[in-house]
């Protein structure tokens, strides 16, 4: 499972669509659960941004042609950000052999 964070802006076009039915919001949830692609948490945000969504996804190709798609439409804009949480953060750094730095002492 790979969670991401999904910033989403609607377009003119989008913003239209949800004033006549709002309800669209939770059909694209449901578009997203049939690739495996499930919206824990969603909000909407006053400001520069009008969505943060939480998304748990079992397939990263697929939700990446999933998000392709949905931009396609031209009724929203995303932006998309892997998230780990600080205990996964914290076992790779310890795990995880260095690359080495250029000023590690020898």
């Amino acid at each position: 499972m790979a969670i991401f964070i999904v910033l989403s802006n609607l377009t003119d076009k989008g913003a239209e669509t949800i004033a006549d039915k709002p309800e669209r919001i939770k059909e694209v949830n449901e578009e997203l659960a049939k690739i495996g692609a499930k919206v824990k948490e969603q909000y909407v945000v006053f400001g520069d941004i009008d969505f943060i969504n939480i998304v748990e996804v079992d397939n990263v190709e697929t939700f990446l042609k999933a998000l392709i798609e949905l931009n396609s439409r031209g009724t929203v804009r995303t932006k998309t950000y892997l998230a780990i949480s600080v205990d996964e953060a914290i076992r790779a750094i310890k795990t995880t052999p260095p690359i080495g730095h250029p000023h590690e002492r020898k």
